[in-house]
């Protein structure tokens, strides 16, 4: 006998039992091969599609009190987690320090004390607002991933750029928030951190870039820059850039393998090359090690040697009011 469809309400992403009652769906037809189970109340159906919100809306409708938090309040905002962090999938649900902790499979129960403004509901998910989501991170995070983080969260690009995007806090909003939770765990981390968040940097592998060059003697690249031709029109948009020098810094990811992608990669070199930069193309390999190779190919390209090096850039801190703007491809 051919199973019923479920109800198009329930199959965006996770319900509750509740909800398949209110939608006159049985308990019987919820516990079929296509409908998972991750913790108790809660339903998945397997063809569900939508993102995060939608994985975990149940969770955080398990009850009035139950708020998404950590890393899967990190996931909630698309933020710049590291990897490490990514592959843990148990859903961290948190409720006021007053009531009982969440106990049930694949949750990670807290009790926490929220002061106003720092749960929000987004489409109808309770979760962390993303300031704090990013100081309870700092729990778990050593300071250079909580900068990544903080990163992702402040990131912002002018409306010139080709694809607007809108910070999710600014950094203002991230100093707030470990202002008020002096005596929180984590806190010290997220002091540490705070210094390096800068605008404009689209992924932890671009935060790792600069930061590994900021320690060095090439000083820190800036972001945000836009190089533009003759006549002021924006040409190109390096993930980071050395404007005296006319360095552009472009880091390629695994995508960037695609066929499309290169073509757009190689059409960016000429126009780069075109406008009298010099472009340097970054790969993961060039970030990792004790001795980055990423530093010598700066080098290289600024035809220097390590001896007598003086700093190149200046820190480029962004105050993110509202200047929230994103990054081409």
């Amino acid at each position: 006998m051919a199973r019923l469809p479920l109800p198009p309400e329930l199959l965006a992403g996770s319900f509750t039992s509740r909800d398949a009652q209110a939608a006159g769906v049985s308990r019987k037809r919820t516990r079929r091969p296509d409908v998972y189970v991750p913790s108790r109340g809660v339903r998945v159906p397997a063809a569900a599609t939508d993102g995060p919100a939608a994985s975990l809306r149940a969770f955080s409708a398990l009850d009035g009190e139950s708020t998404i938090t950590h890393h899967s309040g990190g996931r909630f905002w698309a933020m710049g987690l590291p990897g490490w962090l990514e592959e843990d999938w148990r859903i961290h649900v948190a409720r006021e320090r007053d009531s009982s902790k969440p106990r049930r499979r694949n949750v990670v129960g807290h009790r926490l004390t929220f002061l106003p403004g720092e749960v929000v509901v987004v489409n109808g998910v309770r979760v962390t607002s993303p300031a704090r989501t990013w100081l309870d991170l700092a729990a778990v995070l050593t300071p250079d991933e909580l900068v990544a983080a903080g990163d992702s969260i402040v990131v912002a690009h002018g409306p010139e750029f080709p694809v607007p995007r809108i910070a999710l806090a600014t950094l203002a909003d991230l100093e707030r928030m470990v202002a008020a939770h002096p005596g929180m765990r984590g806190v010290r981390t997220a002091r540490a951190a705070l210094p390096d968040i800068r605008v404009g940097s689209d992924s932890p592998q671009e935060t790792k870039m600069r930061l590994i060059l900021s320690r060095t003697g090439l000083g820190e690249p800036l972001l945000n820059h836009v190089i533009r031709d003759t006549w002021g029109r924006a040409r190109v948009w390096p993930d980071a850039a050395y404007p005296e020098h006319r360095i552009s810094l472009q880091y390629d990811g695994a995508h960037h393998a695609d066929p499309g992608q290169l073509q757009l990669d190689i059409r960016r070199l000429a126009a780069t090359e075109g406008l009298g930069w010099k472009e340097v193309r970054v790969f993961k390999e060039d970030l990792d090690g004790e001795r980055p190779f990423v530093v010598e190919k700066v080098r290289a390209a600024l035809g220097r040697h390590s001896a007598g090096e003086r700093t190149l850039g200046a820190p480029n801190r962004v105050d993110s009011g509202p200047q929230v703007y994103v990054r081409a491809m």
